[in-house]
């Protein structure tokens, strides 16, 4: 039988199988791909000093500037704080981020 507890400190799920992270995933459309992922490279130390631990980007197969991207935090909190800081909404518009469509926050299901 597996076990499993959220660590109220960190919200982070606990298992046998040890921490779960939090996944979030955005989906925005962009006016020019190329433009916003040379953005999105340049941030990525700003992503990860927030405690983002993997990202992937996928397009919508009829508009390559819309876009949905699957992403890996370390806990909920830090994941929350990063996704409603200035900075980012900041980074967003500098590199060219038309229409926030949606962003949710996942835990994985064991």
């Amino acid at each position: 039988m597996q076990s499993s507890f959220v660590n109220d400190r960190q919200k982070a799920v606990v298992t046998e199988k040890g921490v779960i992270m939090i996944h979030i995933l955005v989906r925005h459309k962009v006016n020019d791909y190329a433009s916003w992922k040379v953005a999105f490279d340049n941030h990525a130390g700003f992503r990860r000093s927030g405690g983002e631990k993997s990202h992937r980007i996928f397009h919508s197969g009829s508009d390559p500037n819309d876009l949905t991207m699957l992403m890996e935090w370390d806990n909920l909190p830090n994941a929350e704080k990063f996704f409603s800081s200035p900075e980012l909404k900041s980074a967003m518009q500098k590199a060219g981020v038309a229409e926030m469509l949606s962003i949710q926050f996942l835990n994985e299901a064991v």
